[in-house]
């Protein structure tokens, strides 16, 4: 089944669309043991993984490596890959090359693209050249420089016109869903009835069709601060900082490795090696 049809079937039998961003092969396994819908492998690698400020500096090659590696780890369940920061929007010819690597390197099931009337043309040409788009807006990451930081877009009436106008060009341009990334709750859900694609939120509300968080955020791992919008079920960090720590002091006590982490060796071997010392 295409990503399209299985997006669609669970729009339209209202079953929540239940989407990750992972970003290797450890967290796509976990992602595909938990029954996870979609894995997305997000730019936002670059802040996560690569201890980037930014997702400006991730380029085609970070995205292909990372994308790989995720397509190892889970290769039953759908991936969608992310188009890093400018890599679609110097030219039509561009983002359609830079389309066509991704996609034949990763093999993913689908590309997403940040941005909303300005992009639509894109979507489009990419849509027509045989590979699905995932469309995002609101809060676009790639785009925080020119929106005032990281808050919550379209609480204004201009700013809510705009995000559907957005999100509505995006529709129209053939994206499958659209991400809707920190969108006041209300708005979201009038802009998920009108919309005859799913829409998948973040900071968006629970009436969007789907969810997305990030692997490490819901569980803590390598994150100090959490947005709003992020429940985590685990703390991983205090867990692995935990378990570090009682390494650290079991070597230092010479009470690791013990007896049973412990390979041995026959008498007359060492014997034969060293002689009678």
């Amino acid at each position: 089944m295409t990503i399209k049809r299985m997006l669609m079937d669970k729009m339209n039998n209202q079953e929540p669309i239940a989407m990750v961003t992972a970003y290797d092969f450890p967290s796509a396994q976990m992602c595909e043991s938990a029954n996870t819908d979609i894995i997305l492998v997000g730019d936002s690698l670059g802040m996560v993984v690569l201890g980037y400020s930014s997702t400006i500096k991730v380029t085609i090659e970070d995205m292909i490596h990372h994308g790989k590696a995720v397509k190892r780890g889970a290769p039953g369940t759908y991936t969608v890959v992310d188009m890093p920061f400018m890599s679609f929007n110097v030219s039509e010819r561009d983002a359609i090359m830079n389309a066509k690597e991704l996609f034949q390197a990763i093999e993913p099931d689908a590309l997403k693209i940040e941005g909303g009337v300005d992009v639509a043309p894109t979507v489009e040409r990419i849509t027509k050249a045989g590979i699905p788009v995932v469309g995002h807006v609101g809060l676009t990451p790639q785009n925080v420089n020119v929106l005032g930081g990281y808050r919550v877009q379209g609480r204004t009436e201009a700013e809510a016109k705009q995000l559907v106008e957005d999100a509505k060009a995006l529709e129209e341009a053939g994206a499958i869903a659209v991400v809707l990334e920190c969108v006041p709750a209300r708005l979201a859900a009038k802009l998920t009835e009108e919309l005859s694609i799913p829409t998948i939120g973040i900071g968006a509300g629970v009436e969007c069709d789907g969810q997305v968080l990030v692997y490490h955020d819901l569980l803590q791992y390598g994150v100090s601060r959490l947005p709003k919008f992020v429940q985590s079920y685990a703390n991983f960090n205090q867990d692995a900082s935990e378990a570090v720590s009682r390494y650290v002091r079991d070597v230092k006590n010479k009470t690791f490795p013990a007896e049973e982490h412990t390979f041995q060796i026959k008498d007359e071997v060492l014997k034969g090696v060293y002689g009678g010392k």
